[in-house]
């Protein structure tokens, strides 16, 4: 099954070429408005999600994803997802032949992509039908899984929930990670307790509403970040109320601090 294409009115994507290529890997590139939904389907290939820009969320049957456009996620052969754009979003989509994928020893989730895997994730986006140089094919094939294979794994899991109620908190939080209202104030304003709020988040998330929130802040904020905006403003715009308070919350999740995660990020 193809995912929808919002330039031919949301229709599934013709993907069978893909399915069925002779090449060992393959992809396309596809553009997206903010608010964009691609239905729940399922590839016989393994899939490399990646975006260019924008922040897209990944929910597949193995986990739920808020991915910023420094990393991509893998997913394993016929495993169901569905994509959301929280912005305008350019995707890439790698197909990777179940026997090449078999030789990865990666599971599903998010994946740092260095500076040479963009490259080559550009590069094998290309039409399939100009792709005739079999040594070529084969080469930048080969490249791509070993590179790929040396990508290591991010922690970008943000549970998502299934409970309409928590669901509207969730996704206005994810439009406004810096949003003020507290738990009590969420409780509130769905005229319920502060308990049964809590209750009811930390059944639909594994999480605290704390950490929840704090996660996504942090994760949301890497937009912003690679923007070129300067960290204390990231920060306030994140929600946090000064740049120490957000650099120790980034370096406690992320393992680096913002500063040195942005050379990093230039660098790969």
């Amino acid at each position: 099954m193809g995912f929808a294409s919002p330039r031919e009115g949301s229709r599934a994507l013709d993907l069978s070429a893909h399915e069925c290529s002779e090449w060992p890997v393959t992809g396309v590139a596809e553009s997206y408005p903010a608010g964009h939904v691609v239905p729940s389907h399922h590839h016989g290939r393994a899939h490399l999600l990646y975006a260019t820009e924008g922040v897209m969320r990944v929910q597949a049957s193995s986990g739920q994803w808020l991915v910023p456009p420094t990393a991509a996620v893998w997913l394993r052969p016929n495993v169901e997802h569905r994509l959301v754009m929280h912005t305008p979003v350019r995707v890439y989509g790698i197909f990777v032949g179940a026997d090449a994928a078999a030789g990865l020893s990666l599971m599903d989730g998010v994946l740092h992509v260095s500076a040479l895997l963009k490259t080559l994730i550009a590069e094998l986006a290309q039409p399939i039908a100009g792709r005739c140089d079999s040594r070529r094919e084969a080469l930048l094939s080969a490249l791509f899984l070993e590179e790929l294979g040396g990508q290591r794994p991010l922690p970008f899991h943000l549970p998502w929930p299934v409970d309409g109620t928590v669901q509207q908190v969730c996704e206005a939080l994810v439009n406004d990670p810096a949003h003020g209202f507290s738990a009590d104030d969420w409780a509130a304003s769905l005229a319920m307790s502060a308990k049964t709020f809590h209750r009811h988040f930390r059944k639909g998330t594994g999480m605290t509403f704390g950490r929840w929130r704090q996660q996504l802040r942090l994760m949301s904020s890497i937009t912003t970040l690679l923007g070129g905006a300067p960290i204390t403003q990231v920060a306030l715009d994140s929600g946090y109320e000064s740049h120490s308070a957000y650099a120790a919350a980034f370096k406690k999740h992320f393992g680096t601090p913002p500063s040195r995660f942005l050379s990093t990020a230039y660098r790969a």
